[in-house]
């Protein structure tokens, strides 16, 4: 791995006068997903989904760790609400497990369902909006078996569930996006295997890209439909491609690193196509696309929802592609990933350049990990300030150069199950400790609520 750079961290979580943060329309939130810190997967009807399966697999999580229990979310869902509220933060970011409010046979699991209900409510009366995700990772197990979302049928079956979910819970959602991170869901489910279900073909990986964002556009008609109150919208990871090569192919292989981890999400929701350069890069792995699946996926946007964590620097292979490689003396996080907030900013203006039609913007997860250890009760993480402080700036930036950025939400309320690398790698504000389930403010937490009493007493 690279080498870390030394930085002077802040210790203070202060954005400075006329920053975007102080206007109170500008939303700063919090995110978690169900998986991550519900656990209870086997209580009140949930049936199994590929994480539950992937997990269990020896070899695929650090130190075999699953999300069985996670954060107990599921039964202190009361407190984690409270200590939500308690941190003066305007919005909350959750997501909907699909495999537990629906059976095997398509009925709805009752007891699931208003586990969401019971919780959606109780932010209700906090004064929170509520940003609801549909699909976070978590797909039912026995839809896998039938190929998962390599099969079209996934798709339509995401769209009844997004009907079902969006008649039981209308009114009590602001904003429903359809997924989390469809590149995640494709490349690292299907393409690389580093996540559930655990494949490794590229083939796969594009073919089931398409489904997913045809689920998208299938679900969003469901949703506009059942809850016409709630904003709809899809939350999309992005990452900010550069070489050090000095070769035009280098720079190349940055600009395709870029259009794969990008544009093939956004072109296809913005443009109603995927751009033609993918097939360069991935020769004969165009997925089959039906009369009619761009206008699907292609549909209205209220939103868009942007989680970004680091920069990618490659090369080119020599070939048609790119080779990643670590830049040394750079500021890394507990995952090894680049601190490199100017990114966020270059992507943010890109895309307002590149879309004419692009949607207002959330920024929907943003965070780091750190080795967070409770040391006489305190919790003193300065690296997540300096990160959230840094990155926050790159927001501000962009909307002063004409981005329509509504909201940040900070990756993550608390502690929890990070998937491919277990419990080890912290991004909470919170600190749990697992064996006692037992919630500590860390210090950006702390910093973050005196800002908001201040910016909201204004």
């Amino acid at each position: 791995m690279a080498g870390y750079a030394s930085v002077a961290l802040e210790e203070t979580f202060s954005p400075p006068a006329g920053s975007v943060l102080w206007n109170k329309e500008f939303l700063l939130g919090a995110a978690t997903a169900a998986y991550q810190i519900e656990g209870a997967v086997d209580e009140d009807g949930r049936i199994p989904s590929i994480w539950d399966t992937f997990s269990a697999t020896p070899g695929k999580t650090l130190a075999g760790d699953t999300g069985a229990v996670a954060c107990g979310h599921y039964h202190r869902w009361e407190e984690d609400v409270e200590l939500l509220a308690s941190l003066n933060v305007g919005a909350y970011r959750l997501s909907i497990a699909w495999p537990r409010v629906m059976t095997e046979d398509g009925a709805p699991n009752h007891a699931g369902i208003a586990f969401y209900r019971k919780l959606l409510t109780a932010l209700r009366a906090k004064g929170l909006k509520t940003f609801v995700t549909l699909y976070h990772w978590d797909l039912p197990q026995h839809l896998e078996d039938q190929g998962g979302w390599t099969n079209r049928d996934t798709a339509y079956r995401f769209a009844e569930y997004a009907d079902m979910i969006s008649r039981e819970l209308a009114g009590l959602v602001d904003a429903w996006a359809t997924l989390n991170e469809p590149w995640c869901s494709a490349m690292h489910g299907y393409g690389t295997g580093h996540h559930a279900p655990g494949k490794q073909d590229v083939v796969l990986a594009t073919r089931a890209m398409h489904h997913l964002l045809l689920g998208h556009g299938l679900a969003a008609a469901r949703l506009r439909a059942n809850d016409p109150a709630a904003q709809v919208g899809i939350v999309t990871n992005v990452g900010r491609g550069t070489s050090n090569g000095a070769t035009d192919a280098d720079q190349h292989a940055a600009w395709l690193f870029e259009l794969q981890h990008n544009n093939w999400i956004l072109d296809p929701l913005l443009k109603k196509s995927y751009p033609s350069a993918l097939w360069e890069l991935w020769p004969g792995a165009e997925p089959p696309v039906h009369a009619g699946d761009m206008e699907v996926i292609g549909c209205k946007l209220d939103f868009l929802g942007i989680n970004y964590y680091f920069r990618t620097n490659v090369v080119s292979d020599g070939k048609h592609g790119y080779l990643e490689v670590d830049l040394e003396g750079v500021e890394r996080t507990q995952m090894g990933w680049e601190v490199y907030p100017e990114g966020l900013r270059h992507l943010l203006v890109g895309f307002h350049r590149d879309y004419p039609n692009l949607p207002p913007i959330y920024i929907t997860e943003n965070g780091t990990a750190s080795d967070d250890q409770v040391i006489g009760g305190e919790v003193n993480d300065i690296n997540r300030i300096s990160f959230l402080n840094r990155h926050l700036a790159a927001v501000d930036q962009a909307v002063k150069q004409g981005v329509d950025v509504r909201g940040y939400f900070i990756w993550s309320l608390m502690d929890n199950f990070e998937w491919a690398f277990g419990y080890e790698r912290r991004f909470g504000i919170i600190h749990v400790d697992y064996a006692t389930q037992k919630r500590t403010l860390k210090r950006s937490a702390k910093l973050v609520t005196q800002f908001l009493a201040e910016r909201n007493s204004k």
